[in-house]
């Protein structure tokens, strides 16, 4: 690697299990012990990240869900038709998002470890390369040239693949993403969203199913929209008014489309 290729020569991979704070708990040094307030900061942004996958996971089997069982509604007044059409699509859908999930998050894990290895032999390679280049990324941070060569010395002493994967690359080798924990919470998440709008539609007599549905669906989608806001610090009223618009008009459509074909 070149001495000084700069701060931003890498992309930094990132996802639910990566770790993008700093390094500063890697060596000595630096004041933050393995459980100091770097390593806090990053579990709770890790926490944070899962807890916002599982919002935007449940929000998905809410609205297809309900988008598909008010468009059988729409076509047949059969509650058996519509249960089995909304537990088809239950399944379909958490299955394939766990699939997807899965495929993703393999896919970024492999990356991460490509990259890891090539951090490992660079190291074994060219040290004084790589030391050089952890003092400038250091430096690039906001320490002055001195204290930035002596921390990056140290942290180097300490464990050299771990303070440059996490300052040049935003990885922590120690908590790669498991594809297998991200599948598995978004068949979770989807199957906890989609339980509620098919519930909604076959509990109820055939004349209530569909506005009760669609009162419970959009209250549903409100609860979501104001909790992923809060997570990600957006503003709340245009968060709910996207997911509540977005979900009431899939619900009009696919019931239109429904009422349309079971006229024909």
């Amino acid at each position: 690697m070149a001495a000084h290729p700069g701060p931003a020569r890498r992309v930094a991979l990132r996802g639910p299990g990566a770790d993008s704070g700093p390094v500063t708990d890697a060596g000595a040094g630096t004041g933050t012990g393995a459980h100091g307030p770097a390593e806090q900061s990053a579990a709770i942004s890790t926490r944070l990240n899962w807890l916002r996958a599982g919002v935007l996971g449940a929000n998905d089997g809410i609205i297809s869900t309900a988008g598909l069982v008010v468009g059988v509604a729409g076509a047949t007044t059969s509650r058996a038709s519509i249960l089995e059409a909304g537990v088809a699509g239950l399944l379909a859908g958490s299955l394939s998002m766990a699939a997807g999930e899965y495929v993703s998050v393999s896919s970024q894990r492999d990356s991460e470890r490509a990259a890891l290895e090539a951090e490992r032999r660079e190291l074994a390679e060219e040290p004084e390369a790589e030391l050089a280049e952890l003092t400038d990324l250091l430096e690039a941070r906001g320490l002055d040239r001195e204290l930035a060569r002596e921390a990056a010395v140290q942290l180097t002493e300490r464990d050299a693949l771990k303070a440059h994967a996490r300052v040049e690359l935003g990885i922590n080798p120690d908590e790669l993403v498991n594809p297998w924990h991200a599948a598995f919470a978004s068949l979770v998440a989807f199957t906890v969203g989609a339980v509620l709008p098919l519930l909604a539609i076959v509990l109820p007599g055939p004349t209530q199913r569909v506005p009760v549905t669609v009162v419970a669906v959009l209250g549903a989608l409100t609860l979501c929209g104001v909790t992923s806001a809060r997570l990600g610090g957006a503003p709340v009223p245009r968060a709910v008014l996207r997911n509540v618009t977005g979900g009431a008009l899939a619900m009009a459509v696919t019931y239109a489309v429904g009422t349309w074909l079971g006229g024909t």
